[in-house]
């Protein structure tokens, strides 16, 4: 796919920071998270009830929709003003307000003409190319960074890629919908973000990153190019997978946890059938603590309020029920306590802990799958005034991933009935997953989101 980059500029704040809220400091969760930025693409076809007679009413329109984005953007970056500065260290960014890396392309390709069969290594040209760098220097790297790329039809792709070091997938969520929000005037749905996360959690002055919290990720890195598969399960095998998950000791699992559970049983298979022998895995989920602490405190705070719980799985068959049950079990030991214990002057002692406790876990498995979702998190509400998005992706890890781990990002299809789970894995274990006749019999592999 050609693409034409037309400008690059910085989106500063409609207002200056502060001098007093010029440094943020990075939260404890935040200080271990290695340096990575977090990245989607929102694509948005040209509204069909516009009548066009030529190009240049295409033109016209992309030009005030350009304009609207950068105006709301610099309107939104007075409420996210981290997102418009640079990181300092593990420990700060410097919220200089020098502003978010804004770039403009064109292709002339159409929208409808690069989904009707998306090509998933194409997917890392809809962010900037400085984001495609997945690890490197933290010292003035851009916290943020967002690229519009407009189609010959006059479709958008909007991609935004953000300092993970700042920001989880919720920080991204909330962030597009308060943009979206005050660029269609719409202010009752914009929610500001807070930041007390580093006053409830608060940073240490030494590198928490030690050899208790490599040794947790070290022995499951993998090296080389891992491949890249989407797999969308609809409504309807929604409801049959939950209702096999479904059991005396297990009642409403959620999409998330069938879908997990489901892939990483049939992961486990592929894993088996390529060794020849059954060996001890681990499923690791992310959860969110913001909302394990009432009244929330901490819902609407930037930065990284997350924990893996890690269920190990040493049975050769389990029934999907069963990984549920593991699953919720390894979930619920993060709980109000737990959050609490995090907190305060004691909260880096008791975070060493449980480093510790997550340690003595992961070294019975011969390897893990890292699962996170996105789904509900909002991101089809992202409507900037020209309606909602057709299709939200990830982007090309496959193209961009030097070292990665076997990874699972869940997300919302457009309808919020189904999940499209992005599977990342070594080539030689997602070979043996492609031809998964139970995994098919489920889920569509790479359709086109317009047969979503």
């Amino acid at each position: 796919m050609d693409l034409e980059i037309i400008s690059k500029e910085f989106i500063k704040p409609s207002s200056p920071t502060p001098s007093n809220l010029r440094t943020h400091k990075l939260c404890l969760f935040d200080q271990y998270v290695d340096h990575s930025y977090a990245s989607c693409v929102h694509y948005y076809p040209l509204n069909h009830n516009i009548s066009l007679s030529n190009s240049s009413d295409i033109d016209h329109i992309v030009s005030e929709r350009l304009q609207l984005l950068k105006q709301s953007l610099s309107e939104t970056l007075t409420h996210f003003y981290t997102l418009g500065g640079n990181l300092k260290d593990d420990y700060s960014v410097d919220c200089n307000d020098e502003g978010v890396y804004f770039v403009e392309a064109r292709t002339k390709s159409s929208l409808k003409e690069f989904l009707n069969q998306p090509n998933l290594s194409l997917l890392s040209k809809f962010i900037p190319e400085e984001g495609n760098e997945r690890n490197g220097r933290i010292a003035g790297a851009r916290v943020d960074m967002i690229q519009v790329t407009i189609f010959a039809c006059g479709g958008l792709a909007i991609g935004n890629t953000m300092a993970h070091m700042v920001a989880d997938g919720m920080t991204i969520g909330l962030f597009l919908k308060c943009w979206a929000a005050i660029a269609s005037k719409n202010m009752e749905a914009a929610i500001f973000p807070n930041y007390n996360s580093s006053l409830i959690f608060p940073p240490v002055d030494e590198d928490p990153k030690d050899a208790a919290w490599r040794s947790l990720k070290n022995p499951f890195l993998k090296t080389g190019r891992p491949a890249t598969r989407r797999f969308v399960f609809d409504a309807k095998s929604m409801a049959n997978l939950k209702a096999r998950a479904t059991s005396s000791g297990v009642q409403n699992p959620s999409r998330s946890e069938a879908v997990s559970a489901f892939l990483f049983k049939q992961i486990m298979v592929a894993f088996k059938t390529k060794s020849g022998f059954h060996k001890p895995h681990l499923l690791s989920h992310v959860v969110n603590l913001r909302r394990k602490i009432k009244p929330s405190i901490i819902e609407y705070s930037l930065g990284n309020i997350l924990w893996h719980a890690n269920a190990l799985c040493t049975e050769d068959e389990v029934e999907l029920d069963g990984l549920v049950y593991g699953m919720r079990e390894a979930i619920a030991k993060y709980n109000g306590d737990f959050v609490k214990s995090l907190q305060g002057d004691e909260g880096f002692v008791n975070f060493r802990k449980a480093i510790k406790d997550d340690g003595e876990v992961c070294c019975k498995a011969a390897d893990r799958v890292m699962f996170t979702s996105w789904c509900n998190f909002g991101f089809y509400d992202v409507d900037f005034g020209w309606g909602k998005p057709i299709w939200m992706s990830s982007v090309g890890w496959d193209e961009l991933a030097t070292t990665f781990y076997n990874f699972i990002i869940l997300n919302d299809t457009r309808l919020r009935d189904g999940v499209e789970a992005w599977v990342l894995l070594p080539e030689e274990d997602m070979a043996l997953l492609e031809l998964d006749k139970e995994l098919l019999a489920f889920a569509t592999m790479d359709p086109s989101p317009f047969d979503i």
